[in-house]
């Protein structure tokens, strides 16, 4: 694609990048093809392609406005674009550019503000996130059916989390909504690692991965963030941890961007590249351990789904369940696996119209095997689906802990 950037443009700090981005588009529109909202709403500006000319448009020198604030804000960013396309679009990081420009320039509404902003305030706040959490269970009835929802309903028992006694050592990233969630998830990874001769080391310092605010209008904040955990983990990764485990995908995807997004910071430039290279999902640390040694077979019947940023952002699209068929579980087929199930991050609360299509699509296609229960490897998702009553979603992780010997 030929691209012309305005003069305005040029002085971007990634001008050159979507630049570059934008002349690999060829517009075939193979990208329709997979895109979730484009399936939903046929509308050529909410799939990948239509997206791409928009911010086309507004780096060229054409107004922003608040109907290309719109379309772009109805994509999911589950970068199912990014594995159909042909020509290796960039895509992800083109809209991330796109969306601070015309933020920049379109104000939203007062509403809207206030909803982005409070969800800044208290996703990465796990404390309060739990006391809200707990208030809002007791107060159960009295919600709006909506917000109700959301709530978890069944909580399985946490446990005991092994202390760290192993020569092979590794992090994890604790999370922010996670712990409140699912705090059964991480307590059940630190006792499958320790039955694998594998210590989770603690790095309190470390919170939010940043993923949040830098999709929700504060890039800035989201990089902020990012800075403070790679100081957090530093030093252990100097006394000689072997990775930074993630048991949330759309977490770990975003840390293994931080190379490219601090790029260009000098002070953590270096040390951001070598996070990213030591980021690694869960299934990547089991995927070569002998599971089988210290699990007992099974053949419980379950559906996976597979998170958009564990196959499409960070491409191990069927790790997971290599790893489950391995120790017996019996894996339900999918229908249309590669489709978003509409959580993405924020993306349920901010668009939940869309969100509830997606989900509910996606359980049908889940259940359409009648698996006893479903797995999947994001927080998001897993209390996105929840939050229908239906099949009972799960972290992959805790079906594995349950059969330890």
């Amino acid at each position: 694609m030929q691209t012309n950037l305005s003069e305005q443009s040029k002085l971007l700090p990634r001008a050159e990048e979507a630049d570059k981005i934008l002349r690999t588009c060829v517009h075939c529109g193979f990208c329709n093809a997979t895109c979730p909202t484009y399936q939903l709403l046929g509308d050529e500006l909410d799939g990948p392609r239509g997206r791409i000319y928009l911010i086309k448009q507004v780096l060229e020198g054409a107004p922003a406005t608040a109907k290309a604030q719109l379309h772009l804000d109805r994509c999911l960013t589950c970068r199912n674009c990014e594995t159909t396309c042909p020509s290796g679009v960039d895509y992800h990081n083109l809209l991330d550019i796109g969306r601070a420009v015309i933020d920049k320039a379109v104000p939203r509404p007062a509403s809207q503000r206030l909803l982005r902003q409070g969800l800044r305030a208290l996703a990465p706040n796990p404390n309060l996130f739990r006391t809200l959490l707990q208030i809002g269970a007791t107060f159960r009835p009295l919600l709006p059916p909506g917000v109700a929802a959301k709530l978890p309903h069944d909580l399985p028992a946490t446990g005991e989390r092994p202390v760290p006694r192993h020569a092979r050592r590794v992090l994890m990233l604790e999370g922010c909504v996670q712990p409140g969630l699912s705090p059964n998830t991480n307590a059940a990874t630190a006792r499958v690692l320790d039955r694998l001769g594998i210590s989770v080391i603690p790095a309190s310092d470390a919170g939010c991965c940043g993923a949040l605010d830098y999709h929700l209008d504060a890039q800035a904040m989201g990089l902020d963030r990012a800075r403070r955990n790679i100081d957090a983990w530093w030093p252990h990764l100097e006394n000689g941890a072997e990775a930074i485990v993630q048991t949330a995908s759309g977490c770990g995807a975003f840390i293994k961007d931080y190379g490219h997004l601090l790029e260009r910071d000098p002070v953590y430039a270096a040390k951001a590249q070598r996070v990213s290279e030591l980021a690694l999902d869960l299934v990547q640390v089991l995927a070569d351990e002998p599971l089988e040694r210290v699990c007992a077979a099974t053949d419980q019947r379950i559906a996976f789904h597979c998170p958009c940023t564990l196959q499409h952002a960070q491409k191990l699209g069927g790790a997971v369940e290599a790893v489950l068929t391995r120790l017996g579980f019996n894996l339900t087929a999918v229908p249309d696996s590669h489709l978003c199930c509409g959580s993405a991050g924020t993306y349920s609360i901010t668009q939940p119209e869309l969100a509830r299509q997606l989900r509910d699509n996606k359980l049908n296609a889940l259940e359409s095997g009648h698996p006893e229960i479903i797995a999947t490897a994001n927080i998001g998702c897993q209390s996105h689906l929840n939050s229908a009553g239906r099949t009972p979603v799960r972290h992959w992780i805790e079906l594995v802990d349950h059969v330890l010997r």
